[in-house]
């Protein structure tokens, strides 16, 4: 589940209130917003290497390496790669690129070094059963014995994608900037990451907030409102 780009936006404001900070614009949270998500995006694979290294019970971990797994399935994709000049083009969205998979075999990724001594060679030579393929700032290259293009058949690429764009969007009515559901963006993150969110964003703006008590008192105020709201 996906966390509300306008839940978010409230907490921020509620606590900057409470602080008696000002005022942040949609604009200022907008920016703040994608940079926080992409801070804690890049985090998992930072952590998931950190603890990789960590020796002893393998159990004390399992479980954080599984929230963050989990954290993490959320922006994996597989899709058909399509064929344009020569090269098999990669998603515009590709943050980290997983499997390559062809006519049903994992193509094995060499460099350009290794892939001259590979095909030279008759014992270590590409086939349709074990293909290979390198990679530059084009796109791929695919071979399995001869280049593999589409007319032979597809690529399949399994990969994490970037996080999408987040975005408060809004109607001025009255001089005043009312959330607007239909072409706001919310956060892909996982939905527990909504606290680390706002206190992101907050750092981001320049806010010092030292514990979660504030957030707390804002959310309990903020839930309160709406309470009153409905009655």
């Amino acid at each position: 589940m996906a966390v509300s780009i306008d839940t978010v936006y409230q907490r921020v404001l509620a606590i900057l209130n409470k602080e008696q900070r000002g005022y942040l614009t949609p604009q200022e949270f907008n920016l703040f917003a994608n940079q926080a998500q992409m801070d804690i995006f890049e985090q998992y694979f930072y952590d998931i290497e950190q603890f990789g290294m960590l020796h002893g019970n393998d159990t004390e971990y399992s479980d954080m390496l599984n929230i963050l797994n989990e954290k993490i399935s959320l922006f994996e994709k597989t899709v058909a790669l399509t064929y344009s000049n020569n090269y098999w083009i990669l998603p515009s969205d590709l943050y980290r690129l997983g499997t390559i998979i062809y006519g049903g075999n994992e193509v094995e990724r060499v460099n350009k070094n290794e892939y001259l001594y590979i095909t030279s060679s008759p014992i270590a030579a590409p086939t349709a059963d074990f293909p290979i393929y390198t990679k530059d700032i084009n796109g791929i290259k695919a071979y399995g014995p001869s280049e593999i293009d589409d007319s032979v058949q597809s690529l399949n690429c399994n990969y994490i994608k970037k996080p999408t764009k987040v975005e408060w969007k809004y109607q001025m009515v009255y001089g005043e900037a009312l959330y607007d559901a239909t072409y706001s963006v919310n956060f892909e993150l996982h939905s527990s990451e909504e606290v680390e969110l706002v206190m992101k964003i907050l750092s981001l703006a320049g806010v010092l907030v030292r514990d979660l008590s504030v957030y707390q008192l804002a959310t309990q105020e903020d839930a309160m409102d709406v309470q009153q709201q409905k009655s």
